[in-house]
């Protein structure tokens, strides 16, 4: 059975706290779509608490065999931080989301157990405060054909129930369109038994 569903977070999660030893870890959860979208939230939080003294994070993006994630420690001890925070997001089965802890050094050392803990903890805390939706995935095609050949290809994208993402009605037409991946390949043959119309996945 073909697996074309993922789960994501809907909206950012509320700012989270967690404390230990005086030292303060406030998380944050992000939906993203692509590793583009961390640098410039990153920033803001940085603004935000421009006086912690950390902020470490881990997101991952993509679906199926296309996994792409990253995890950083900020100055942490090596895989204090990122790692655990990485951990939660492969815990709650979820992806392109950005997780995002901030420390406040509270003058008492944590060790790297403890480390572990605060950072497991509050990506936790952030996660459980937010919203987990499930995504569908999909497939996308190009179709071009001539403006004649329209009837035909719009017969088909509603038979099969294929979403326009984007189109362009000339006298050469083209148009992206998207369906869920269960139901790509019957679409894909229904559109390419069509006379004269060319249809490619991208």
């Amino acid at each position: 059975m073909i697996k074309d569903t993922y789960n994501t977070i809907a909206e950012p999660s509320e700012e989270m706290l967690y404390k230990e030893k005086n030292s303060k870890f406030f998380s944050y959860a992000f939906p993203i779509s692509s590793e583009e979208e961390v640098k410039p939230i990153l920033e803001e939080i940085k603004k935000k608490h421009h006086t912690a003294r950390h902020w470490c994070y881990a997101f991952q993006t993509g679906t199926d065999q296309k996994i792409y994630y990253r995890a950083n420690d900020d100055g942490e001890p090596s895989n204090t931080a990122g790692m655990p925070i990485y951990g939660q997001i492969q815990s709650f089965d979820i992806t392109n989301v950005f997780v995002v802890v901030v420390r406040y050094f509270g003058g008492v050392k944590l060790g790297v157990g403890g480390l572990i803990v605060a950072y497991r903890e509050s990506a936790k805390m952030a996660l459980e405060n937010s919203t987990i939706i499930e995504e569908t995935i999909d497939v996308h095609f190009a179709i071009r054909f001539d403006y004649k050949n329209m009837n035909k290809v719009m017969r088909v994208i509603k038979e099969k129930n294929l979403i326009v993402v984007h189109q362009i009605m000339e006298l050469d037409c083209y148009m992206e369109i998207k369906i869920r991946k269960k139901f790509a390949e019957a679409a894909q043959l229904a559109l390419e038994n069509l006379y004269e119309i060319e249809v490619k996945t991208i």
